[in-house]
């Protein structure tokens, strides 16, 4: 099942029209999950930190111990030939991907050498300002580097969020709000999250349980510039029902205001209005 529509894959060195069959069943990540990817966007025009995004994936092969293959450089401009085959105005998510090929000893660790490559490009809208979702807590939580590959985005790891997402839907919420081991607030089950008290910015600080995303890390930047106070540090589920305002940050949508974290409501308050002009300001400018 594919998530959005008009879709275009680059495999084998060309584009091809809709959902390519990419994987063998003999590959090593059809049948031992060595996947990585990542995922940037086109809209209104503009693709933010594509390049950033590209040089990520290659990161992430590393650490799942897979070839990357295909330089950034070469990346971003089979992206924007891709992209180019989509009508002006049409809102892209760009999903670059590697999967390891062969197995080395035992099967199990992935084989050096050739790894399969593919891009696939959806079409998908952005939301709406105002579209905002709901959070509760969740019993599973974010692993560490000795129990997983935190330090990739790996497919592997998505079968955990997946069940953090679940349980949150089966309580009647949008998104679960996730602990680290130790039982601190680390992200959501499927982006970074910020939350807002007295006019200063909060999020979980960086402590290698889960990935500090690229636009995490663009709007901190960017709040920083605009004079605003952004404090990367531990939080606690306290902090969130004490906050004024929270909203999640990720590359399909940005930035979502949170309505709600099990009994406490917010509002989609100024600064998380604030940091979505922040963003969109900054990604139509010569600076991006």
């Amino acid at each position: 099942m594919t998530l959005g529509t008009n879709i275009h894959t680059y495999f084998n060195g060309s584009w091809h029209a809709g959902d390519v069959a990419i994987m063998k069943a003999a590959d090593h990540g059809s049948w031992l999950g060595s996947t990585v990817f990542d995922g940037a966007r086109l809209f209104e025009g503009v693709t933010p930190d594509l390049k950033a995004h590209c040089e990520r994936v290659n990161r992430s092969a590393e650490a799942l111990m897979i070839t990357p293959n295909v330089t950034t450089d070469a990346m971003v401009e089979i992206v924007k030939e891709g992209l180019a085959l989509y009508p002006a105005g049409t809102p892209v998510y760009i999903r670059p991907m590697y999967w390891a090929l062969d197995g080395g000893h035992l099967g199990v660790a992935p084989e050096q050498g050739p790894t399969g490559f593919a891009i696939c490009l959806e079409e998908i809208p952005m939301a709406p300002p105002t579209a905002a979702t709901t959070l509760t807590t969740t019993q599973f939580r974010r692993p560490v580097m000795e129990s997983a590959v935190v330090n990739a985005k790996a497919g592997c790891l998505y079968p955990n969020n997946a069940r953090m997402l679940i349980e949150a839907r089966n309580k009647g919420f949008g998104n679960a709000l996730v602990a680290d081991a130790m039982g601190n607030v680390a992200e959501t089950a499927t982006s970074n999250v910020f939350m807002v008290r007295d006019g200063e910015v909060f999020t979980p600080i960086a402590n290698g349980c889960f990935l500090a995303g690229i636009t995490r890390a663009r709007h901190i930047k960017n709040m920083r510039a605009d004079g605003i106070t952004v404090h990367e540090t531990v939080l606690s589920f306290d902090d969130f029902h004490a906050a004024d305002e929270v909203f999640l940050s990720g590359n399909m949508m940005k930035v979502t205001p949170v309505s709600g974290f099990d009994d406490t409501s917010y509002n989609a308050g100024p600064m998380t209005r604030r940091v979505r002009e922040l963003y969109w300001d900054w990604a139509h400018s010569a600076a991006q």
